[in-house]
């Protein structure tokens, strides 16, 4: 609501009021006592009444003594006669009369209410803005300048995505500079990319830096609760939008709007599909939006509608993806410059060992650092600060509550030195960043890897990667001579791994380079509900077998591992006993203090011409696979191969249904990150 006619209305409210209050304090205050009509006619007798006030069918009797009584009288045509034949003085005054305005308030009033209450649920319903009925209204947020202080200064570790809306911005700036050789500003740039990673910053940034009207709103703001609101909705936003063009709207989670349109689940009409036909025509129908450029940001490219996602409406689609180790590193310096920062730290360092981590993760780990820092009284925020916040944003919050008998520490700390024993000892393997029995989260010990950044998995890494997964399993077996539920995400890990290199990344010798991975992704049911298997049960046997044949291989090569070096999984359990946290240098020296003439296998295949890459192993484990470099190159494993680190004692005690499903999900939304 404009503040003019709120104050106004305020002010008109108050005057009411003190009209009323008026009103009722200067009514006539006597101090009398009621009585009755015939005791009144009885003191008339006896020569006990004075004098007497005439107000309508009201009396106001004075005795002699200056007593007061209220009498309320009927039609009464010889009382008149009565009080003058008694010598009482009568004196008459017309009837109280409220004032008009009052009287017009107090018939008006309950009409006025039941107006106002269905004026208030109705904005608060709508969200109209202070306008009752602007359900259709667009509810973008305009920013300019002054509302946003985001620049692309502030951004960082994209630099691939910034440069992109940097050109938009200097587009909007200096139109001629690209139109001269009939060039014409992209109609949409879609932002796409895993959580937390700038996709909505660089919006802000845009907004702080394009200099024209920019307009901000939620995909989830079109549709409501009534029908043809979304549509309307569309229709206002670019109606602004063509107003204050050139300008800029930026749709944050497009995907809550612009999702494939399917076989119209559920029956009946569709709001959302009606909403997103009108986005397409405004976008790119048979009116031109010149100078209205669209900016959408998701995280779900997939679901989108083909529609929406072809040149001429979304010209650029930018990928904004994980920093890789400068971008990690510019992006920490950007964050730091809030505090006060030690001589130790290393920002390259940290930057180094912390994969995986997005641009949000990384400002959530200087903050809590800056938080410890606090809490330890410091005036600077040092190197052990940093530390202490990255294991803390990646790994959990450290349960010091957790008392772990002497049992359960030694098999969680056997069980953490078999992940690190094989992963160390096996070639193409990550390199250990960390091993520590600690209980953090929901794990009881944890192993941290340094994984390749690089853009494939080779099938010899994946291979020895499963050995990996088994090593904290197989360390308990050979000790123990048990097993523990520990492994239980272990195993999971693993099995997906075995599963996609089957099935999608076609690593199997018997079945070829066949994908059977239909099906496999993440199910959209307006697309994917009529699928079905397009291969025979025999091929599906085949598959089976192929899964539990990597798997069965893997874990007879973690068992032969740790056979060979006994001693030094013995050492390694009771350093870890000892000092609870290991690092990865601290395990070669004491590999070597044992081992002094080994030599570490190398962690990256090495593509040596020399080297057969081609030829098929045979297939009784993975030794047989060392060296095959390129059997099975699939740009898909980026980000979607095992965890490299290793939850190997998750729980000593069974897990509840479900919590299992719950850690496997997180980690596959961490992907390689640790």
């Amino acid at each position: 609501m404009n503040p003019f006619y709120k104050n106004l209305s305020l002010w008109l409210v108050i005057i009411l009021m003190m009209i009323m209050l008026y009103n009722i304090f200067n009514q006539p205050q006597y101090a009398e006592e009621s009585i009755g009509y015939s005791e009144f006619l009885a003191m008339v007798d006896r020569d006990q009444v004075s004098n007497v006030t005439i107000q309508g069918n009201d009396l106001l009797v004075v005795t002699p003594t200056n007593q007061r009584f209220k009498v309320y009288a009927p039609d009464d045509t010889e009382l008149i006669p009565m009080l003058r034949t008694k010598g009482v003085a009568i004196k008459a005054r017309p009837p109280a009369e409220s004032p008009w305005f009052l009287t017009v308030l107090v018939s008006w009033l309950p009409m006025l209410l039941l107006i106002g209450v269905w004026i208030f649920f109705m904005r608060q319903m709508q969200g109209g803005g202070g306008k009752a009925m602007s359900f259709g209204k667009s509810k973008a947020r305009l920013m300019d300048e002054n509302t946003t202080r985001v620049t692309f200064v502030d951004v960082a570790g994209v630099e691939e995505a910034k440069e992109e809306l940097e050109e938009i911005v200097d587009f909007l700036k200096d139109p001629k500079k690209f139109t001269r050789l009939g060039g014409r500003i992209p109609k949409g740039v879609l932002l796409t990319g895993s959580p937390g990673t700038g996709k909505t910053l660089l919006a802000r940034a845009v907004a702080g830096e394009a200099g024209v009207p920019f307009f901000s709103i939620s995909g989830s703001d079109f549709v409501e609760m009534f029908v043809g609101v979304g549509a309307s909705r569309v229709r206002d936003l670019f109606n602004q939008g063509k107003k204050n063009a050139p300008c800029i709207i930026f749709i944050d989670e497009i995907d809550a709007v612009g999702r494939q349109r399917g076989a119209g689940l559920g029956g009946g009409h569709d709001e959302r599909e009606q909403t997103l036909n009108q986005m397409l025509v405004e976008m790119d129908g048979f009116e031109s939006n010149e100078g209205v450029i669209l900016i959408a940001a998701t995280n779900r490219p997939d679901v989108l509608d083909p529609a929406l996602l072809r040149p001429g409406r979304f010209d650029r689609q930018v990928v904004v993806p994980l920093p890789d180790i400068a971008g990690r590193e510019a992006i920490l310096r950007v964050h730091m410059k809030k505090s006060p920062i030690g001589k130790d730290v290393n920002i390259k360092v940290l930057a180094k060992g912390t994969p995986g981590f997005s641009g949000a993760d990384l400002e959530n780990m200087v903050n809590e650092a800056a938080l410890i820092a606090a809490k330890r009284d410091k005036d600077f925020l040092d190197m052990k600060d940093f530390e202490d916040a990255k294991d803390k944003v990646y790994m959990g919050l450290e349960r010091k509550s957790n008392v772990m008998s002497e049992e359960e520490k030694k098999v969680t700390a056997y069980h953490e030195a078999g992940h690190a024993l094989v992963a160390r000892l096996l070639p193409f393997t990550d390199p250990v960043n960390k091993i520590t029995i600690i209980p953090r989260g929901r794990a009881a010990g944890i192993t941290w890897f340094l994984p390749d950044e690089s853009a494939f998995r080779y099938k010899d890494q994946l291979i020895s990667g499963l050995s990996v997964a088994f090593g904290g399993r197989a360390a308990e077996e050979i000790i123990f001579k048990r097993i523990s539920t520990g492994a239980a995400n272990d195993i999971k890990q693993a099995t997906d791994v075995a599963q996609r290199m089957v099935r999608s990344w076609g690593m199997s010798d018997d079945l070829g380079p066949i994908s059977y991975a239909k099906g496999d992704e993440q199910i959209f049911l307006g697309r994917d509900i009529g699928q079905n298997r397009d291969y025979s049960d025999e091929t599906a046997r085949k598959i089976d077998y192929e899964i539990s044949s990597l798997i069965h291989n893997a874990y007879e090569k973690a068992l032969e591992v740790l056979k060979d070096n006994l001693e030094i999984l013995h050492k390694l359990s009771a350093m870890l006993l000892d000092k609870e946290t290991v690092s990865g240098k601290e395990l070669d020296d004491l590999i070597l203090t044992i081992r002094p003439d080994i030599i570490f296998p190398s962690h990256l295949p090495e593509m040596d011409d020399d080297d057969n890459l081609y030829d098929a192993p045979e297939r009784k484990g993975p030794e047989n696979y060392t060296g095959q470099g390129k059997d099975g190159i699939s740009p898909d494993t980026g980000e979607e191969n095992q965890d490299d680190r290793q939850d190997g004692n998750d729980s000593p005690e069974p897990e509840e249904p479900g919590q299992q499903e719950e850690d496997r999900d997180k980690k596959q939304d961490d992907d390689t990150r640790s």
